[in-house]
Order: C-alpha cells, then sequence, then structure tokens
C-alpha cells in the first residue's frame, strides 16, 4: 500500500511538472506513431536564468514506429532546404524562427507526410543539469578538436563528459568535415547515451536517483499540449526501439552539402528524386532493419 501510494505521488508530481507548448497542427493522423525531437536554444517557456532571447534550433529529428516494421530515428539536417509554408524555399530550421513550434511542426508534415504526435523540444540550458544529474555519460569521437564556436575542446578517444562538455559535442561542426552530418550523428550518440542511464534499471529503480533525474529532465523538456506522463513513457519505448540494432538510423539522402541558394545562403539539399520515396518507406516501415540511411549521395 504504501510503495503504491508513493507510485501515485510521483505520478502526480511528473504531471504537474511537464511543461507544455502549442505545437501540434491538428492534421489528420498518419499511421503508426511520430515524435518530433528538436533541440532548441529558446530559453522561452524553460526554467532557466538565462537572459538571451529569440528561438532557433540546431537539432531535429523525426522519431517514427510504424504499425510494422523497424522504429526509425532520422535526423534531418538543420540547413536542409525544404517549403516552409507562407514562406517558401528556406532552410528547415529558419521555420522554428519565424513561427516557432508550431511552424516547425507544420514545415516538417508537409515535408515528411507524416502527422506529428507528439513534440518534444529539449532546452538546450537544460541538457547540461540533465547530464550532469545523471553523474555525466561515456561519448566517443576520434579526433582531436579545439573549437571555440561551440567549446568542444577534445582528445580523440571515448571520455566521460560533463553537461557543458556533453552540450559543445552535440553542437561541434565548423571543426567537423562531415558537417552537418557529423553533428547529427554526434547528437544521436549524446541522446542515446543519456537514454541508456535513464531507462537503466539503476535509476528507474533507485528513488534516490530517479527523483533528481526526473527533476533535471523535467526542467529540460517542454512537450505538445495534451502530452501526460504517460504519453512521455510511449515515447521513451519508442526511442528505445529506434537504439535497437533492428532499427533505421541516419539522416535523409542529401545531393549537395553546400547548395547554395539566394537570399538563403548555403543549404543542404536534400535528393529530390529520392526524398519522397525515402520518408514513404520510413511510414511504411520497409526499410531493410538495420540500416543507416541517408547521407551524401
Amino acid at each position: 500500500m504504501l510503495l503504491l501510494a508513493a507510485l501515485v505521488v510521483f505520478w502526480i508530481w511528473v504531471e504537474s511538472r511537464i511543461t507544455h507548448v502549442d505545437a501540434l497542427s491538428g492534421a489528420a493522423n498518419t499511421a503508426g506513431s511520430t515524435t518530433l525531437i528538436v533541440g532548441s536554444d529558446s530559453r522561452e517557456g524553460f526554467d532557466s536564468n538565462d537572459p538571451t532571447e529569440g528561438e532557433r534550433t540546431d537539432t531535429i529529428m523525426v522519431l517514427h514506429r510504424p504499425e510494422d516494421g523497424p522504429t526509425a530515428l532520422i535526423s534531418i539536417p538543420r540547413d536542409s532546404l525544404v517549403q516552409i509554408p507562407g514562406y517558401g524555399d528556406n532552410k528547415i530550421n529558419a521555420s522554428f524562427s519565424f513561427g516557432g513550434p508550431q511552424l516547425l511542426v507544420a514545415t516538417v508534415e508537409q515535408h515528411t507526410g507524416l502527422t506529428i504526435d507528439t513534440y518534444l523540444e529539449v532546452g538546450f540550458t537544460g541538457v547540461g543539469g540533465l547530464v550532469d544529474a545523471i553523474g555525466g555519460v561515456e561519448l566517443c569521437y576520434d579526433e582531436d578538436v579545439d573549437d571555440w564556436r561551440s567549446g568542444m575542446q577534445w582528445e580523440a578517444g571515448c571520455h566521460v563528459a560533463g553537461g557543458a562538455d556533453a552540450l559543445a559535442f552535440a553542437r561541434m561542426r565548423y571543426s567537423d568535415p562531415l558537417g552537418d552530418i557529423g553533428r547529427a550523428q554526434r547528437q544521436q550518440q549524446l541522446v542515446s547515451a543519456v537514454a541508456d542511464t535513464l531507462l537503466n534499471p539503476s535509476t528507474v529503480l533507485n528513488p534516490f536517483t530517479l527523483v533528481p533525474t526526473v527533476d533535471a529532465g523535467l526542467d529540460a523538456f517542454r512537450v505538445s499540449d495534451g502530452t501526460g506522463a504517460l504519453d512521455l513513457a510511449r515515447v521513451a519505448l519508442d526511442f528505445n526501439a529506434a537504439r535497437g540494432d533492428d532499427a533505421i538510423t541516419g539522416t535523409p539522402p542529401i545531393a549537395d552539402m553546400g547548395y547554395r541558394v539566394d537570399g538563403v545562403g548555403s543549404t543542404v539539399l536534400l535528393d529530390p528524386d529520392t526524398i519522397d520515396q525515402f520518408w514513404a518507406d520510413i511510414a511504411a516501415g520497409t526499410l531493410e532493419p538495420g540500416s543507416v540511411v541517408g547521407g551524401v549521395g
């Protein structure tokens, strides 16, 4: 009875701590379950003392669990050239600057053909706190890095990174010869490393570890209206499936990493000949299990 009561209290506390944002479009549902995971520099709506204003996003991941077939976690490069509703062709992250989560969701839905069921935004101001709360995470990169833009100072190999180093690890791109592709790979590595710890029984079953970790996590996240603790548990299960050996990971197919557009600048041109079929295959779950997809063709 005491255990049940404690679980009820914990559940109510989690529900009360979830931060919501108006993000979903209300578009007709598509098959399967689709979550848009966004890493944002926005401070609005987060528990933060950082005075920086404005909204920018460096991380855009589409997590899709089809009705049948492998779960997919696809990173869309932030400079991908897409059509933004009401604004024409531009970099996909510009939609976040123009219209916040709602316009980004509408842009991703138009681009992928998938209706977003859950929007999950990770505030960069909270990433460090979350990583520190779980005692750091082991991250690997095979090159020495001294990148002043991101603050990444790295000796080639694997190291346990605290919050500040993990954030720099996820944001660095100028010193990476793969640019946005390399950054997407490191972002997925960081998210996977955090999930490994969060979903570990030593965290889940230990209240002295679980409560401060969940507290830090809830400070770092905001989610679409109507999303509750049960929905977050479902997203966690979908994400866990996306880390398995049978999952689909990678980026959409890319034709040109430095495609210049007047008035926009250098963009990432997604392959116009294959992009629609790519997203159709993701939606249907027909890609080969365990595939690493996309990249520059």
